[in-house]
């Protein structure tokens, strides 16, 4: 598996000996293409969490469009299917890559249920377009914003994509709804997702969670809740955290100075900035513009 993509969009997961967790993300303003080497050992899953993409064959002769919140299957044993996606500006994908061998390992003696395993199509190319359950939006939000420690990444993801893989083969089911009931309401989870957007467009001056909870019609319990559940982390938390990797990433770019990151980012004193930054990163900010500096 050979990558031909910019890091800034594009990461990836080894949970196991063939099998793959493939982050693709596309931030900017302009469509970006991804290419990627796969050979015919492999299964492909790709899952559209937001925005759409699609996918191109045969020297760009065929295209399979990937729409949002669908799925898309693809196996062929007989040939190499390269990744080959063009993402719209603002998109993501999360796309499980898996080998015949581990994938039969997993169903063991019910792989025949699964249709393009069977006898008679094992041999035979394979695609299949369906859309999302709202159980299999929820866990591929918990992957795109998964806030754990980094010792544990990887066994969060390999937990995340077993989940999403039996959610995938297990549509006739209702989600387990149990722990969180309101989320098998799929516009409940929309209104998670717009609540999500809304505190991202406004970091710098948040609503409070009432307001919050107001703009989006639902209650400040369910709110809490289901950002939880989606999302990993309280409303706040996860704002912190996104308000500090927003301000690394402008220290990155050298265009703005310690107290106008902290500005840009909703600190009105450049001490509490730093404070926020040193929780976050363990060092200050002026020390990380160094520690940048020496390695340039």
């Amino acid at each position: 598996m050979q990558e031909n993509v910019a890091q800034s969009t594009f990461e990836k997961t080894r949970l196991e000996e063939g099998f793959y967790l493939l982050r693709f993300q596309n931030p900017s303003k302009e469509r970006v293409k991804i290419q990627r080497n796969i050979n015919s050992n492999f299964i492909q899953f790709h899952f559209s969490g937001k925005g759409e993409g699609r996918f191109f064959f045969n020297n760009g002769n065929y295209k399979i469009p990937l729409l949002e919140e669908n799925a898309l299957l693809l196996y062929n044993p007989k040939r190499d299917l390269p990744i080959d996606l063009e993402l719209q500006a603002g998109s993501w994908v999360i796309s499980i890559v898996i080998s015949l061998k581990k994938f039969h390992a997993l169903f063991s003696e019910d792989a025949g249920y699964v249709s393009f395993l069977s006898l008679e199509n094992r041999d035979k190319q394979y695609y299949k377009d369906s859309p999302l359950t709202p159980g299999m939006v929820i866990v591929l939000n918990q992957i795109a914003n998964y806030n754990v420690v980094p010792s544990i990444k990887n066994l969060y993801f390999k937990a995340k994509a077993y989940e999403l893989l039996s959610l995938y083969f297990n549509r006739s089911e209702e989600p387990n709804v149990e722990q969180c009931p309101f989320l098998s309401d799929e516009e409940n989870v929309l209104k998670i997702r717009k609540a999500k957007e809304i505190i991202i467009a406004n970091m710098a001056e948040p609503p409070s969670l009432q307001e919050l909870s107001r703009e989006i019609g639902l209650s400040l319990k369910k709110l809490k809740e289901g950002f939880k559940q989606i999302y990993g982390d309280s409303v706040f938390s996860f704002l912190f955290d996104y308000k500090m990797e927003s301000a690394r990433k402008l220290l990155d770019s050298g265009e703005f100075n310690v107290n106008e990151v902290g500005l840009k980012v909703g600190y009105s004193t450049s001490s509490h900035f730093i404070a926020a930054f040193k929780k976050k990163f363990g060092t200050t900010p002026k020390k990380y513009l160094m520690s940048l500096s020496s390695e340039a």
